[in-house]
């Protein structure tokens, strides 16, 4: 259950109830500081809509940071959101597994991107071989929106556990499908 109450569309003031276009949980906490919505929604705007980088790739490195953290509403929306942007099950599996240490059917720059996202997230940098092989791969836009990505979502998964934001029920049966191994909350 959520540590602050969800506000409703209805409750906020007019020029605030763009805020709640997607009325998500996450955003329901969040516009209890509208400002902070505000320029959440812009930088998640941005990476969803008008970054460079493959969409495909982006939701990839979104699944393993969601995995990584064992993050429920992340991995849950992101193993929606991701098929909306040509993620296919044995991709997300594929993540699951890379994430996991083990070998996976993701081809060589999709597990790229899984390094980077581990590394990120567990040692908080990309290594210098990851970095190399990394703009051998992409150009700096892409390079720097990948890192983008993955420190925002890693950030995304605090604020999501430490609110203890709920899975809604369209999503929960993406948990049941690709279930965590141990969720944060």
């Amino acid at each position: 259950m959520a540590r602050l109450p969800y506000i409703e569309k209805s409750e906020l003031a007019p020029e605030n109830q763009d805020l709640l276009k997607r009325e998500i949980t996450l955003f329901k906490c969040m516009v209890h500081s509208p400002n902070a919505a505000r320029a959440f929604q812009g930088l998640g705007g941005f990476i969803r809509h008008k970054s460079r980088l493959d969409p495909r790739l982006r939701e990839i490195a979104i699944l393993a940071v969601g995995w990584l953290t064992q993050a429920p509403y992340e991995w849950s929306h992101h193993a929606k959101i991701g098929q909306d942007f040509g993620v296919r099950e044995q991709d997300i599996h594929g993540v699951m597994a890379e994430c996991d240490g083990r070998e996976s059917s993701l081809e060589p720059v999709a597990r790229l991107v899984v390094k980077a996202a581990r590394e990120m997230t567990h040692d908080l940098a990309v290594s210098d071989a990851t970095f190399e092989a990394l703009k051998a791969s992409f150009d700096t836009e892409c390079v720097t929106d990948l890192v983008i990505t993955i420190a925002f979502y890693n950030a995304v998964v605090r604020y999501l556990g430490s609110m203890r934001i709920d899975v809604e029920p369209d999503y929960q049966p993406y948990l049941d499908k690709f279930p965590l191994r141990n969720p944060m909350y």
